[in-house]
């Protein structure tokens, strides 16, 4: 398998946000990247929602 096709800026941020090494996120399977993502963005509404109060 081969590293994934990200420019450096991209995947240094991308490390960042899901807090996973460098060289672990460039040989990481597309398919996981991207679960990975969703995972992130949906934690990342879920703090952006104001919470409903009765």
């Amino acid at each position: 398998m081969r590293p994934l096709q990200l420019s450096p800026e991209t995947a240094v941020e991308l490390a960042k946000k899901l807090n996973v090494p460098l060289e672990e996120l460039m040989h990481m399977p597309k398919h996981i990247l991207v679960q990975k993502m969703m995972q992130l963005e949906a934690s990342q509404t879920e703090e952006e929602t104001p919470k409903e109060t009765d």
